[in-house]
Order: C-alpha cells, then structure tokens, then sequence
C-alpha cells in the first residue's frame, strides 16, 4: 500500500514540475516576442534623454529628412549627426518623454517632449526599416510652449 501511496505522490508531483515548467516557457516566449517586436529602438530614446547625438547617429539612415527650429535640411548622416550634435550643444538637455508611437508596415514613429535649459521642444521621429532594423529616416524638432 504504501508503494501506491508514493508512486501517487510522485506523479502529483512531477504534473506540478510539468505544469510549472510549461507555464516558464510561455512566459519566456511572450517576453523574447515583445522584445523583437519592439518598433522604436530603446537607444534612441535613451540617447535623446543624455542629449547624446553620438548615440542618437548609430541610429540614422542614410539620408535623414531633418527639421529644427524652421530650418529643414535633407542629409546625409553625417551632416545630420552635426546638426544634431549642434543643437544638443546649444540646448542641455534636462529630460525627455516619449508621449506617443506607433507602427504601420515597415516604418514606426514617436512624438515626445525634450525638456532643455532653453524650453521644451516637441520631438517627431520617424522610422524605416531595413534588413530588420529601424533607421531614423525623419526627425522633426520644434520649440513648444510648454
């Protein structure tokens, strides 16, 4: 009897070990899924929160449509990359809050709020992407009466 007893406790047990198990991998799943599903690349973000344009131009696609203040340019990324590097220079930046994004097809965007020692600015950046990755192929940054 008691060799039932134990072979009944084994096999609760090992359902327990198989359902535990089973419940890991879904949320390992569901958790990879949302990070490749991710539209806008963290580190553009992150880059725009330090005002850091060197990590802000690993993210730039070849030509950049480029908006800020009332000056619009059409650039390469290098030419992008100093435009952008000037107006950190010229704006320390105190913060930085994605408002809104989204996705559709092949491109992403975000719209948000650069806090500087100068003012608030509305930040609109678009993206492409390519070979699965998104590149910034547009941004827009205007100053704002916040």
């Amino acid at each position: 009897m008691l060799i039932f007893a134990n072979d009944s406790y084994n096999e609760a047990t090992t359902m327990r070990m198989k359902k535990r198990v089973i419940f890991l991998f879904a949320c390992l799943f569901f958790w990879a899924s949302s990070l490749l599903a991710q539209d806008v690349p963290v580190g553009v973000v992150v880059a725009f929160k330090k005002g850091n344009s060197q990590e802000l131009n690993r993210f730039l696609g070849e030509k950049v449509d480029l908006t800020i203040q009332d000056r619009t340019t059409t650039a390469d990324r290098n030419a992008a990359g100093a435009e952008i590097t000037a107006f950190f220079s010229q704006n320390k930046v105190n913060g930085f809050n994605v408002k809104h994004q989204g996705k559709r097809d092949e491109s992403s965007f975000f719209v948000g709020t650069l806090t500087t020692v100068n003012g608030s600015f509305r930040v609109n950046c678009f993206f492409k992407r390519i070979q699965n990755k998104y590149f910034i192929h547009q941004i827009r940054i205007d100053k704002t009466d916040e």
